[in-house]
């Protein structure tokens, strides 16, 4: 890597052992005809990745010292996201933290939920509507999560999309993704009858959990709780605080991509950064 000052959100060099194979596998398939490496080190295209997400800029206000958007995001974030390789590393350390937590690589229960956030001006029309429910115009998130927190599967439709659409797209993708492992969902009550009906038609139970009507406020439910869990995660990554993304499919990559960044760090053993200044908190 050049030498510059670090950011705080770089890789450092135990967290790039971890993603770093597999990036280089993927260049070495993918060299230029005339054999050239390119201008930039794969390293600094993540770092770079992970500085928008984190801080939320435009990819025309990276700073100087990193990669530009031509090479980061015209050709590797699009390059990762259509050929799958950004949920390659992020499965990859899901797997290991799964393991490190003394349980099997995919699970067997799942939770799901959705989230609608607003989306900013020049995303288009066709890939955004209004969520009635929470009168949020945008797009709607949806994940699917361990009991660990860690995310299995994402979706991202127009926030008009009825709950039943993410919940079928979620339960496919858990399916596809996890070799059949996952025996039961859990969802709550915006999901209705056809999610179970299609949970069942893949070998999935689903289950709705009830809210209690005598209750008020935030109650956390036993195991679905944890749905909560990495949507306040991917919040703190500015870049998802909207949905700035011109394709449904970059903005699922930008959850990949935040929830990498989180467990390479727990992984490793590392703080998340914060962006406040420290003299300022201690004052």
């Amino acid at each position: 890597m050049s030498e510059r000052k670090p950011y705080p959100s770089d890789l450092s060099d135990e967290q790039w052992a971890l993603i770093g194979p597999v990036i280089t596998a993927w260049k070495d398939r993918h060299r230029s005809v005339s054999g050239h490496q390119g201008a930039y080190e794969m390293r600094e295209i993540v770092n770079a990745i992970f500085y928008q997400g984190r801080t939320g800029c435009q990819w025309d206000s990276l700073p100087h010292d990193l990669p530009p958007k031509s090479a980061t995001y015209y050709y590797y974030f699009a390059a990762w996201r259509d050929d799958g390789t950004d949920r390659v590393i992020h499965e990859l350390l899901r797997c290991q933290l799964r393991e490190r937590a003394r349980r099997l690589e995919d699970p067997t229960l799942v939770v799901l939920d959705t989230q609608s956030v607003h989306a900013a001006a020049g995303v288009p029309v066709s890939t955004t509507g209004r969520d009635p429910a929470k009168r949020v115009p945008g797009r709607k998130r949806g994940l699917a999560v361990d009991v660990l927190g860690l995310v299995i599967a994402v979706i991202v439709l127009a926030a008009s999309a009825h709950d039943n659409a993410a919940g079928i797209a979620l339960l496919d993708q858990v399916a596809e993704h996890t070799g059949g492992t996952v025996e039961k969902a859990l969802v709550d009550q915006g999901f209705k009858k056809q999610v179970v009906a299609h949970g069942a038609g893949l070998g999935i139970d689903v289950e709705i959990v009830v809210r209690n009507p005598q209750e008020t406020g935030f109650v956390p439910r036993r195991k679905r709780w944890r749905v909560e869990q990495p949507y306040g995660i991917v919040i703190l990554h500015r870049r998802l605080v909207r949905d700035y993304e011109h394709r449904p499919a970059s903005s699922a990559s930008r959850v990949y991509w935040a929830m990498t960044h989180v467990m390479a760090r727990r992984l490793t053993g590392a703080n998340t950064p914060t962006w406040r200044d420290a003299r300022a908190v201690t004052a």
